[in-house]
């Protein structure tokens, strides 16, 4: 019985030792650096529509948009109101999707540029980035909208 009880205390005494061990640190993965197709949390401003150059009677009201991501939400503004509404987005497959929301109903001199905007917006499914500048898409089709990187915001 001794014999037993040395054999079970010896071992007890390795497991408890094999466990106060630290454990070997894994390697740490390096951080990717940031996908440059990454076109969340980014103010982007109009500049054509359907291949051609946004004209505005009042140039101050540019139309624009940004995504959050924390709530998949999308804010901007169409030249004469505010926009917004939900979103879903594939990045790594440059998919995108935006859905009904809200808007004010306010009349101002650009408002035809403003339902092109979110005519373009609501129609797309994809997008490509190319430096500073988003195209919006529907299908394989001449790009919706283009749109240029805020740097102010």
């Amino acid at each position: 019985m001794k014999r037993v009880l040395k054999y079970f205390s010896t071992l007890m005494l390795i497991i408890f030792l094999a466990s106060c061990m630290s454990k070997p640190t894994t390697p740490t993965t390096p951080v990717p650096p940031k996908n440059s197709n990454d076109i969340t949390g980014k103010k982007w401003k109009l500049t054509e529509i359907m291949g051609q150059p946004i004209k505005l009677k009042n140039p101050s009201a540019n139309p624009y948009f940004m995504l959050n991501m924390a709530d998949m939400r999308y804010e901007g503004h169409g030249g004469c109101n505010g926009v917004g509404g939900t979103f879903e987005i594939k990045p790594e497959v440059m998919r995108i999707k935006f859905n009904q929301g809200m808007s004010t109903m306010i009349a101002c001199d650009d408002l035809e540029t403003e339902r092109a905007f979110t005519q373009a917006l609501l129609s797309a499914d994809n997008y490509s980035v190319n430096g500073n500048t988003l195209t919006l898409n529907k299908a394989r089709m001449a790009p919706l909208a283009k749109f240029v990187l805020d740097k102010a915001k």
